[in-house]
């Protein structure tokens, strides 16, 4: 198997994703700093905070809901034809984002459960789940029909804000591309999709707004010993917009 590639950015995320060739994309896994991640500040177990109480990094700017028409409008065409979009987000969100999401063309399939095993945020029934929407573009069959719709790990403690576990997006990389093919995600944080996809044997973009997580992210993928392409802050592109990354796309 040949050594993965990588390669990452700091943008804003839709103007990340227009810098990228259409179709040409196998996988989109993100989370985006939802609206509804302000209200779980504010209420209940936390508040607002210039850091998170969980480490020393600033909490990154929220993404508004009313972007989500722009974001989804991009996501669904740097995809490849017959190829998935899965969506990090609580309840709230799911019930925003899915209408926005079908409308740009995906057809939403269900949200899969990641089940957390221990209560965190909120204040009435505090979370102990979080939801990740299934979307297709086009048709495409799952690697494997056997994984149930609620998976499960432990929430990361003492990472980055939110930081997810890589075991649930290694889940959703190996169920909807192969060893090979290009995963990326617009709101990369600390990168856990990345090393997700890096240690399935995929190829991996990633961009964030903050650069403290670019540098986390670059420093995380180098020590599994992947290749770092196209270095730069700014998205680079040739002038068709295909990404320039080394990569077959």
């Amino acid at each position: 198997m040949e050594t993965p590639r990588f390669q990452l950015t700091h943008s804003d995320a839709v103007t990340w994703l227009r810098s990228l060739a259409a179709g040409s994309v196998d996988l989109v896994v993100t989370d985006p700093p939802y609206e509804s991640l302000e209200k779980h500040r504010a209420i209940g177990t936390t508040t607002r905070l210039k850091h998170s109480k969980a480490s020393s990094n600033d909490w990154f700017s929220i993404f508004p809901n009313d972007r989500f028409p722009e974001l989804f409008a991009e996501v669904y065409r740097v995809l490849k034809k017959d190829t998935h979009f899965y969506l990090y987000c609580d309840p709230e969100t799911m019930f925003v984002a899915k209408p926005m999401a079908e409308a740009a063309g995906f057809k939403f399939w269900k949200p899969i459960i990641w089940d957390k095993r221990n209560i965190g945020m909120g204040y009435h029934y505090r979370a102990r789940y979080e939801c990740i929407l299934f979307f297709e573009k086009g048709k495409r069959k799952l690697n494997d029909l056997g994984v149930a719709d609620i998976l499960e790990a432990p929430r990361v403690t003492g990472g980055y804000p939110a930081e997810k576990p890589p075991k649930i997006s290694e889940t959703l990389i190996t169920q909807s591309t192969l060893p090979g093919q290009l995963v990326i995600d617009p709101f990369m944080g600390s990168g856990s999709v990345g090393f997700a996809a890096i240690n399935k044997g995929r190829n991996f973009m990633g961009n964030d707004l903050c650069k403290e997580a670019v540098d986390i992210t670059r420093s995380r993928l180098l020590e599994t010993h992947a290749e770092e392409v196209g270095r730069g802050d700014k998205p680079a592109s040739n002038d068709k917009g295909a990404p320039q990354l080394g990569l077959t796309l």
